[in-house]
């Protein structure tokens, strides 16, 4: 909701005068003074008319997980465990995922209930790159990185893949960076190529690095500049 609406829905403010308070500096976002009526304004915001609280901040949780092999990138399921049930039984129910990983797949996963932060690492055309490092059962042959920034034609979606940099580190080994998120998406490029994934870690997520001291099934709280490389990322 933009800051002028905010102000004209309570208690009978007419949209002139929330104009003239925003020109007073009477309004403020987050305790400092904002005059742009046109801010949106999230449910994480806290925004004041003088010495009123017109709307209180709901805490927001920006939580990095490193997924062990076996876990469901789900919120419920009825034969396997879960990624929630590595969170705290008091925040399952506010959150969500920023992503997914297969079952098989271990590394950075991102849990929040900020929908708009999640939107941005997720939605297609964000441009954010996905990192794995992927060990496979065969030698990676020399033209796979060509052929990945080239794309992968998905006869399932009957598309190519948007163009992926392969760098090797091994015989059998690579860091493959996508910038989307299909099915299995990884396993089926190099299943393209003549080979099978092995072992899939998700490494990094925009300008988001899973952190090495992070054992698998730990997690811990984003710094505010991590959350904010999400918001901002320039």
């Amino acid at each position: 909701m933009r800051l002028d609406r905010l102000l004209s829905n309570q208690n009978g403010i007419s949209r002139q005068t929330a104009r003239d308070l925003l020109h007073q500096g009477r309004v403020r976002v987050d305790d400092q003074i904002c005059r742009d009526g046109l801010k949106a304004i999230s449910s994480f915001m806290q925004v004041t008319l003088d010495h009123d609280c017109l709307q209180v901040a709901k805490p927001g949780y920006y939580l990095m997980l490193h997924k062990p092999a076996g876990y469901l990138s789900a919120t419920q399921d009825p034969q396997h465990p879960t990624v929630l049930e590595l969170m705290p039984a008091e925040l399952r129910e506010h959150l969500h995922l920023a992503g997914r990983l297969d079952r098989s797949t271990t590394g950075l996963l991102l849990l929040t209930n900020d929908g708009l932060w999640s939107r941005r690492l997720t939605a297609p055309g964000s441009d954010l790159a996905k990192v794995y490092r992927v060990t496979t059962s065969e030698p990676i042959s020399p033209e796979a990185a060509a052929r990945f920034a080239d794309g992968i034609f998905l006869a399932r979606e009957n598309l190519y893949t948007r163009p992926a940099a392969l760098q090797l580190l091994g015989p059998c080994q690579a860091l493959l960076s996508i910038y989307e998120g299909r099915h299995h998406q990884v396993k089926r490029m190099f299943h393209a190529v003549g080979n099978r994934v092995c072992a899939l870690h998700r490494e990094r997520m925009g300008p988001l690095q899973l952190d090495p001291a992070l054992a698998p099934g730990d997690f811990r709280p984003l710094s505010s500049r991590e959350i904010h490389a999400v918001q901002d990322p320039t």
